[in-house]
């Protein structure tokens, strides 16, 4: 069989927290070398301020989020007074051994963020110069502990804004993996073109899904396996947290790697999905601000096709 005629679900794991990285990562090792699947993994690389998210409370939508999804059990109580009561740990330089290792086991590696609450929370206000200091702070730490510059970058919580786009073509990632949408692309921002190729999310996440219409832990699972069981013109990209997935969610993760092997999907790295890509044929998507079911706030969205002289 020819590769364009295979079948590829791209799994992105993202790791916000200490406790994720320690123990959530370890397992989600494990569970992919048991079941021979391939994943990228996007590391949050400075301090853990996952505390400080308490300022979501009085975003609409955050508090029906964190009820649905037992933020606390999933989480624990240390992890969520990080940068708070508790001063926030360095998970850089703590986890060292543990981020080698992924390396090292043959899973992709590249940036999720510097420090996750702040770009979360701050990213969509922020200047150039805000930006680009927490970008570097992160590829440098990724340099000094991999010896080697960060080749893609997933954003935190999915936020991004012109001047972090811009910053991925300057650093000259390959692809990114930063946003919401149906394929891949190449964002274009108030006319202007970003020439760094978005490989965006396009399944609900389990949290976004758990608690409504009637999706409960033990059945999660069935309804994103309804997603790719339909035929679809681009390979699905499912983005999975350390946090949850690779810990109290561990079972619910097996039964859709199990789900997807059964329907023919063979399970790779993003990068895998960029690697099938023609530059040439990448379409021009305008990149927008908007809402996700399940989620609160605005996150980086994959808009219409862009169709201008330049980018025909």
């Amino acid at each position: 069989m020819s590769r364009a005629h295979n079948k590829y679900l791209a799994l992105k794991v993202d790791v916000d927290t200490l406790r994720g990285t320690r123990e959530g990562v370890p397992r989600l090792l494990d569970l992919f070398k048991k079941h021979q699947c391939d994943a990228t993994f996007l590391f949050s690389l400075g301090p853990d301020h996952t505390g400080r998210a308490i300022k979501r409370a009085f975003r609409p939508g955050f508090l029906n989020k964190v009820s649905r999804t037992s933020v606390l059990s999933h989480y624990g109580l240390p992890t969520l007074l990080y940068g708070t009561l508790l001063p926030g740990p360095d998970i850089g330089q703590r986890c060292v051994e543990v981020l080698r290792r992924v390396r090292d086991e043959g899973f992709e590696v590249g940036i999720h963020t510097w420090d996750h609450v702040k770009w979360q929370d701050g990213v969509q206000c922020a200047d150039a110069v805000w930006v680009q200091r927490e970008v570097q702070l992160a590829c440098n730490r990724f340099t000094d502990i991999f010896r080697e510059a960060p080749r893609t970058h997933g954003a935190a919580g999915w936020q991004m804004n012109l001047h972090a786009l811009r910053q991925t073509q300057h650093l000259g990632f390959d692809y990114c993996s930063d946003g919401r949408g149906t394929h891949p692309y190449l964002p274009v921002v108030h006319a202007e073109i970003i020439d760094c190729p978005q490989i965006p999310t396009t399944l609900p996440t389990l949290d976004e899904l758990i608690g409504l219409n009637g999706c409960t832990r033990s059945n999660v699972h069935e309804r994103v396996l309804q997603l790719t069981q339909e035929l679809v013109p681009h390979h699905p990209v499912f983005t999975l947290h350390a946090e949850l997935e690779g810990m109290q969610l561990a079972g619910v993760m097996e039964k859709l790697i199990c789900g997807w092997k059964e329907q023919g999907y063979q399970l790779v790295t993003t990068r895998h999905i960029f690697a099938t890509l023609e530059r040439t044929a990448l379409s021009y998507h305008e990149v927008v601000q908007g809402s996700v079911a399940g989620r609160s706030g605005k996150l980086m969205l994959q808009g219409s096709e862009f169709l201008s002289d330049a980018a025909a």
